[in-house]
């Protein structure tokens, strides 16, 4: 049994793993042809027929409405514009809250602030990490105006209990689906669930024109409401005829041509990369699913889980080493990855802190010396954002390992690399723990 490179033996590879690299030859020759026309954005910010973007910008919605099952499609410069967009066109404002998950990226709470409302969070399920629909159930007031739901690591949250608790309520639900771009749930695709969906096409994303999102909708009114607030909505409105003006003002959140037409070679490969990361965790998970350890993610019946990340547990109760000193000796049985040097190893211990664990929930800061919108006169609730809020949150955020050495093009001879590093750290557990004695000593 080889000692771990941890504790000065070799380690299972040297060799940097390939890089994520999706863009290829038709990117270049569609990003060719818009050159050679000239046009790299066809938008004007007025009621006219370029108010909704150029060719390539309409084509690429339509493909995306079409691969999604969505009546409409919006393309946006980023996910987090399209979060705004969504935010503001649910009309959502002074006064309201909007229910958030803790676990994800810091927008998925912060754009109701935007808009000036208070974001409340509700805990996850411990199975998914997704937004446990009983915790929302316990944090609807009068107040509440929409649900923020993230499919976070690529799974889809349950999302029947939650669409019946905002009919109950009448509630607006938006999906985050920034990680879970052809996903399912109990074969649905994601982003048609709820009322809108937002997804990223930001660079390290299952497909991406390096920054860029999409939001999606089947309601018409919704779809000219994410139009407006995406292209100077105050500019437009006069114009074209719009009666309700709540929150219509506009940003500039458009997408350019060049965005445009990369997103449409990149829509037609989305299937088959799903597909090779599914395939890599099955592999993973063959070699994997015997150490004691391990808690594997599940996949629900009727689901497709895309694997933004391979997120495992780690089972304290079947072994002593904890799961940062796991992870470390993990990461250095192994090699970078080819064009993310900069990042070490692609294994964490953890995903995120908690995001009411951020300065600016924890002292209530955002907007002017009214500190709005969290005590601001419009606003008649209060939040306690502190430690213990989300208890399941936290306990994942200390449980979870996340790797993301199971991407496109990784080939099998690569992936047993992965699970080698794992086995032999599993088959050292007695020297890691010593070593950890020592460490503490």
């Amino acid at each position: 049994m080889s000692e771990l490179a941890l504790l000065g033996g070799p380690k299972v590879r040297t060799k940097p793993f390939p890089a994520y690299r999706t863009i290829g030859e038709e990117e270049k020759a569609a990003v060719n042809r818009v050159m050679d026309s000239g046009v790299l954005s066809r938008y004007l910010g007025a009621h006219h027929e370029d108010f909704m973007g150029g060719p390539e910008v309409r084509s690429f919605e339509a493909e995306w409405a079409a691969a999604t099952g969505a009546r409409h499609a919006l393309a946006v410069n980023s996910a987090s514009s399209g979060l705004h967009c969504a935010i503001g066109a649910a009309g959502v404002g002074p006064g309201d809250e909007v229910i958030v998950t803790p676990y994800s990226i810091t927008v998925s709470a912060t754009a109701p602030i935007v808009f000036n409302a208070v974001p409340v969070f509700a805990d996850i399920d411990p199975e998914t990490w997704c937004l446990s629909p009983q915790s929302i159930r316990e944090r609807i007031t009068p107040r509440t105006r929409a649900i923020i739901v993230v499919h976070i690591f690529g799974q889809a949250a349950d999302m029947d209990p939650i669409m019946d608790l905002a009919r109950q309520h009448n509630l607006v639900v938006i999906e985050d689906c920034a990680q879970a771009p052809f996903g399912m749930y109990k074969g649905r695709p994601v982003g048609t669930l709820g009322h809108m969906g937002v997804f990223s096409l930001n660079y390290h994303k299952h497909i991406h024109t390096g920054e860029g999102g999409v939001v999606t909708t089947n309601d018409p009114v919704l779809a000219e409401k994410i139009s407006l607030i995406r292209n100077h909505a105050e500019a437009v409105v006069a114009a074209k005829g719009v009666g309700d003006l709540t929150n219509m003002l506009g940003f500039n959140f458009r997408m350019g041509e060049i965005e445009a037409a990369i997103g449409r070679c990149q829509l037609a490969k989305g299937a088959t990369l799903v597909d090779e990361r599914r395939r890599n965790v099955q592999h993973l998970e063959k070699r994997l699913g015997g150490v004691p350890e391990l808690i594997l993610p599940q996949e629900r019946t009727g689901d497709k889980h895309v694997y933004y990340t391979h997120t495992l547990r780690h089972d304290p109760a079947k072994t002593e080493v904890g799961r940062d000193l796991y992870v470390e000796a993990i990461k250095a049985e192994l090699p970078l990855t080819e064009g993310r040097e900069g990042e070490g190893v692609l294994v964490r211990a953890g995903y995120v802190k908690p995001i009411y664990l951020q300065p600016m929930f924890l002292t209530q800061t955002a907007y002017g010396r009214a500190q709005c919108p969290f005590r601001c006169p419009h606003y008649d609730g209060k939040q306690d954002y502190r430690a213990g809020l989300c208890p399941d949150a936290e306990a994942a955020n200390a449980s979870i390992m996340i790797h993301e050495l199971m991407r496109p093009p990784m080939t099998d001879a690569d992936l047993n690399d992965v699970a080698n590093a794992f086995l032999k750290v599993h088959d050292n557990l007695g020297s890691l723990l010593d070593f950890s004695l020592r460490r503490a000593a």
